[in-house]
């Protein structure tokens, strides 16, 4: 039994069907219910995961406000499961023609913030508006942060997430198969370094029959150790964490202690690039 120190989180993998919201509604429902029926307090889903990933001429259409139709949508499910749920989805910006690819969190009391993707990736600089923040989401249970796919190999964002206080840091991706080794090392590189659990929830399938996805969806402790990883094409991965292993491991490899914070940021003003 999973109490609140111990909560069961879990990690959607899933292919989708290109541009039908409808129908990959259908699918995440499906794996969401999977989720909840294994006990599942905290649900992450892909990103893009209402379109697909290679939507790219249509991204002003297929983008909504936040809150809007998919985030409805999923603040019904949260409430009705009193889970909590992550969702990357178009975001169509209050500034017209301007798309976000953003996270959004939402739990049984309704939406509880969003992330907008600060570092994109390759032609992403053509698709979308950068983020600029990176906040940490107060669950109760734990502290979340949010990165999105690519971002998994920028070491920065989850640093700034776990000196803010974050436990968990959640990557709902859209990763390619031919970069899976990276996938690989990363996701438990930003789990060690920072001492916190990382759910990464992937994309599988092929879209416009060249953008393959990795799969390869995973839940890793503090220590970098891969508790799950996803095996099927679509599949609500799920497993227990013991959050007292984030303080545990901090202690024992104390990299956030240690840290010289004046050092790196007097050579960011040194090199602004």
């Amino acid at each position: 039994m999973s109490g609140i120190h111990t909560p069961i989180v879990a990690a959607v993998q899933m292919n989708c069907v290109l541009g039908d919201k409808t129908e990959n509604l259908k699918k995440a429902l499906f794996l969401i219910e999977d989720a909840v029926q294994q006990g599942a307090k905290l649900i992450v889903l892909p990103e893009l995961f209402n379109t697909g990933y290679r939507v790219e001429e249509r991204d002003p259409e297929l983008a909504e406000p936040i809150p809007g139709p998919t985030t409805q949508w999923m603040s019904r499910l949260s409430q009705k499961h009193h889970v909590y749920l992550i969702g990357c989805i178009l975001e169509k910006s209050v500034i017209s023609g301007l798309v976000y690819d953003t996270a959004v969190v939402v739990g049984p009391h309704g939406l509880v913030g969003f992330y907008r993707k600060v570092h994109l990736w390759d032609t992403e600089n053509t698709r979308f508006a950068k983020g600029e923040e990176f906040p940490v989401f107060d669950l109760g249970f734990a502290r979340l942060g949010v990165q999105i796919c690519y971002e998994i190999g920028f070491p920065e964002g989850s640093r700034i997430l776990a000196l803010n206080g974050a436990d968990i840091v959640v990557y709902p991706s859209a990763f390619g198969q031919a970069r899976r080794y990276a996938w690989d090392l990363a996701t438990r590189s930003r789990a060690l370094e920072n001492g916190v659990f990382v759910i990464a929830s992937n994309r599988t399938g092929i879209e416009k029959g060249e953008t393959a996805f990795g799969g390869g969806s995973r839940i890793v402790n503090p220590q970098g150790m891969v508790l799950r990883e996803a095996l099927s094409e679509d599949e609500a991965l799920v497993a227990e964490i013991d959050l007292s292993l984030v303080e545990t491991q901090r202690r024992t490899i104390p990299y956030l202690r240690d840290l010289n914070k004046s050092i790196i940021l007097k050579s960011l003003s040194n090199n602004p690039g």
